[in-house]
């Protein structure tokens, strides 16, 4: 059963790089486009996870645990992570499906961002990681603080999202879609030569994710979901040690995104060998090395948090979500918007012609 891992890994890897779907592009075009088009299908996503992971703990399949919630690591380890991954240019899965692609900068962000978070959760800086998140709170969920069944949050949020939705459809509505010409017949065109919607990136997300509780809890006998930075983690501890308990479910999962991008990239015509220059290489792994630190403090990243608990309306999961996001606003503003302004600033201005 621990290849269903690697099988559903590499249909998230195929989806997300057939629809670009990333959450540092929904959280960064939030700011700087003040565009929703990625972040309102991330929060469908969410929805429907909630749905289906309330609709399988009612029917006894799975019993998730929420995360116990440790502000001070969460919210500073979502900072830290939202800041990563505009260094890095992706989030966790981003990196992943972009690697699968052929980036190089992507490879350097994912080998330091694995690598730090094994540090972090597995290394020297374990008992610091250990320690700052022991300093929880009493309730770890939202619906635990007031006294109702989750389907209370999970309705009430599914309909704001539904609200959204609709919004985003009827201000989209009308706008042109260029049609690419078919390199294939049928299916094939679809699933390869057309590049897939938002919606669809978000829908298939949500479940890939309710699929993720029922295949891990099959597979290893544990409640839980869709996961990048535990896995990620013990890859490196495994290349180091040779432990071979450590290759799970979770691991081919994150296997599995590579080789599904990967494929996907292949058949489109996307993929080549991508070498950046020096500066954005550095920038790539420092952003690798605050996204391993901020994940690994936060209890999780874009997926394990933003996605995965905040479906079962944790605090470390919403928290987290907030922290993430301010983080991505304020690195972009420093590695984006900043250095426009500035290049804007020194450009001479132009020149008058001479009256006639």
């Amino acid at each position: 059963m621990i290849l269903t891992g690697l099988l559903l890994g590499a249909a998230l890897g195929y989806v997300l790089q057939r629809s670009r779907f990333c959450v540092t592009g929904a959280f960064r075009d939030l700011y700087m486009a003040r565009s929703a088009r990625f972040f309102i299908p991330f929060l469908l996503a969410i929805a429907i996870q909630a749905i289906g992971v309330a609709a399988l703990t009612g029917a006894g399949v799975i019993a998730p645990e929420p995360a116990s919630f440790a502000p001070l690591a969460v919210i500073g380890g979502g900072l830290l992570f939202g800041v990563g991954i505009i260094m890095a240019g992706g989030c966790a899965t981003g990196t992943y499906y972009r690697a699968g692609e052929g980036l190089i900068g992507s490879w350097v962000a994912l080998i330091f961002y694995a690598l730090f978070a094994a540090v972090m959760k597995y290394g020297p800086l374990g008992g610091f990681t250990e320690a700052a998140r022991s300093r929880t709170v009493a309730d770890s969920t939202i619906q635990e603080t007031l006294g109702v069944s989750v389907w209370v949050p999970t309705i009430l949020f599914s309909v704001l999202v539904g609200v959204l939705v609709v919004r985003q459809v009827r201000k989209s509505a009308g706008r042109k879609v260029v049609r690419l010409p078919a390199r294939r017949s049928g299916i094939g065109h679809y699933l390869a030569d057309i590049p897939w919607s938002p919606w669809v990136g978000g829908i298939l997300l949500g479940f890939l994710a309710i699929a993720a509780w029922v295949l891990l809890s099959t597979a290893s006998g544990r409640n839980g979901g869709l996961g990048i930075t535990t896995p990620s983690a013990k890859i490196v501890t495994y290349l180091s040690t040779g432990d071979v308990t450590l290759l799970d479910w979770s691991v081919m999962l994150v296997l599995g995104i590579l080789i599904g991008s990967f494929i996907a990239a292949k058949l489109s015509g996307e993929f080549r060998w991508r070498v950046p220059d020096a500066n954005t290489i550095l920038r790539s792994a420092g952003g690798g090395v605050v996204m391993g630190i901020g994940a690994a403090l936060a209890g999780g990243c874009t997926i394990g948090n933003s996605l995965v608990e905040t479906s079962l309306f944790s605090y470390q999961g919403w928290v987290s979500f907030a922290a993430i996001m301010l983080g991505t606003w304020a690195a972009a503003w420093f590695f984006l918007v900043r250095p426009q302004k500035a290049a804007a600033k020194s450009r001479p201005a132009p020149a008058l012609s001479p009256a006639a």
